[in-house]
Parts: C-alpha cells; sequence; structure tokens
C-alpha cells in the first residue's frame, strides 16, 4: 500500500448484496443502527439519540473518505434496496501496511449470511485492490458471533488482550492466510 485514495469510491454486488457509499438519505438508517442497544451493547460508543446525530456522523464519514482516512459501505439488499448494516475498513497504516475492519448488521438481519457476503468482498478488496498485508479487528469477548465471522475467515486471535479496552479481544488476518 503506497497511498490511499477514495475518490473512486468502490461499489460491490454480491448475489444478495450492494455495498455502497453512505448518503445523507441514509440519516434514518444510521440512526436505526446506531441507536439499536442490541447493536451498542457490543459496542464503545455513545448511542444516537437523534437524527441530527445521524447526520453529524454521515458528514464525518464522508470527511474520512475525502481525506481517505476511511472506507464506509453501506450495506443493502440488492433486490429491495433494503439497508441491512455497514461495514468500514479505517485505521490505515502505512507503515504496517494494515488497517481495521468494523461492521454492523441490523438485529432482524442476523443469522443469514449477510455479513459473511459482505466482509468476503471488503476483505479480498483490502488485500487485492489496496494490497494490504494485515487486517485488525478488534471485537467484545462475549460478541460470539463476530467471533464466529472473524474465524470464518482465518483471524486469528491474539494473545494479548486490548490494553485500551480489556472487554475487547483483537483479531488479525495476514494476506497469506486469505480465504
Amino acid at each position: 500500500m503506497d497511498t490511499l485514495n477514495f475518490s473512486q469510491f468502490p461499489v460491490f454486488t454480491t448475489n444478495r448484496l450492494t455495498l455502497r457509499q453512505l448518503t445523507k438519505d441514509d440519516k434514518q438508517n444510521i440512526f436505526a443502527l446506531r441507536s439499536d442497544p442490541q447493536i451498542n451493547k457490543y459496542l464503545e460508543r455513545e448511542p444516537s439519540n437523534s437524527i441530527e446525530d445521524a447526520i453529524s456522523f454521515i458528514k464525518k464519514v464522508d470527511n474520512n473518505i475525502k481525506n481517505n482516512n476511511s472506507i464506509y459501505w453501506i450495506i443493502s439488499l440488492t433486490t429491495t434496496k433494503t439497508v441491512v448494516g455497514t461495514i468500514c475498513l479505517y485505521d490505515f497504516s502505512i507503515e504496517k501496511n494494515s488497517c481495521e475492519i468494523g461492521y454492523e448488521l441490523m438485529t432482524s438481519f442476523q443469522g443469514q449470511g449477510i455479513m459473511t457476503e459482505a466482509a468476503e468482498v471488503v476483505i479480498k478488496y483490502a488485500f487485492q485492490i489496496l494490497k494490504l498485508q494485515k487486517i485488525v479487528a478488534f471485537t467484545h469477548i462475549e460478541n460470539m458471533n463476530s467471533i464466529k465471522l472473524l474465524t470464518k475467515f482465518n483471524f486469528i486471535q491474539s494473545k494479548e488482550a486490548d490494553k485500551e479496552n480489556p472487554n475487547s479481544t483483537i483479531f488479525t488476518l495476514s494476506s497469506h492466510r486469505l480465504i
């Protein structure tokens, strides 16, 4: 990875899903995701309390993409355009040739293989297009769905604890372990 340039935002389509750029029209869905107590249960963030919080978050994401600091996709069902979640790559390190992956899925769509389908595309993008060597994920020690997803893609759980958050565990995927 030399430098990042997300000015040509990559849109992906799978069998069931479309991964596309976030827009202001997504404010209601972002609010639903970020205010859901079930989703926030394992995340270290303040839940959204209003549509204004969602709009502010969208602006932050847009700025991060414009500055090539992160890339953030809306995950929607291709046939109905229903927004079901998000997935992102962020915390890029040119020195370590790595980034972090994050994701969230509406509770009513969990357990259907949707995040597996989305993560596969994003992981391949990170390794094959961005030429990263490593993807890191932090997940809550009790978030079994996330742990199951990461191990499905051959992420390896670190023996070291997350010093900043003892309730999180660190997983790493190296490009040579790609699915």
